[in-house]
């Protein structure tokens, strides 16, 4: 069941149905924010429940304390990132990327049994890393549009659908309530033709 259907439950006797929903204001890199937000929130919270788990996966034994503040961090990160202040959010993960990259170097040495482990993540890292750059570079992007007096609005649609099929929507299977139209005196008292233009508007 779409949005538009769901606001029906609430619709009051008389009101305009919502016949479907526009397109969403949210940029590409708003969306890539918030999956990176929601990523940091998983990533905190496994490296706090099971820091011993996971130094002993990357054959960091010894590091747990690290780990763990590094969850804590990765929550940190992700309260902005999922709020309206995304760039510093983002700005904060690139720069917990980058402990994560140095954390995990010291792991990339033969001796460690677990060196495979240890490459893989160090990939992953890097792969969320470019992530992170990505997001951070479209949503400053977006902020510079809309910083000033000149504001640039060229990228946006006021009528999707165009401004003939557009008009008249709000009115589609729409009644007026009689309680709602002028009648009796008051119906005398205004000018010829305001009472049918009421009904129709």
């Amino acid at each position: 069941m779409s949005l538009a259907n769901l606001s029906g439950i609430a619709r009051s006797k008389g009101d305009p149905r919502v016949q479907h929903k526009g397109p969403s204001s949210l940029t590409s890199a708003d969306r890539l924010a918030r999956a990176l937000g929601w990523f940091s929130i998983g990533l905190g919270v496994a490296e706090l429940v099971a820091p011993g788990r996971i130094a002993r996966t990357l054959g960091l034994e010894g590091r747990e304390g690290l780990i763990r503040a590094y969850g804590a961090r990765e929550l940190a990160s992700a309260i902005p990132t999922l709020s309206i202040d995304k760039q510093a959010g983002l700005a904060a993960r690139i720069a917990g990327d980058a402990l994560d990259l140095g954390t995990l170097s010291t792991a990339l040495h033969r001796d460690n049994p677990k060196l495979n482990n240890a490459l893989i993540a160090t990939a992953l890292v890097v792969g969320v890393t470019l992530l992170d750059i990505t997001a951070y570079a479209g949503v400053k992007g977006a902020h510079r549009r809309t910083r000033g007096s000149n504001r640039d609005y060229s990228d946006r649609v006021g009528l999707p659908r165009g401004a003939q099929e557009s008009r008249g929507l709000a009115r589609e299977d729409f009644e007026i309530p009689a309680d709602y139209k002028a009648e009796g005196r008051l119906a005398d008292a205004l000018p010829a033709g305001s009472s049918e233009t009421n009904s129709e508007g």
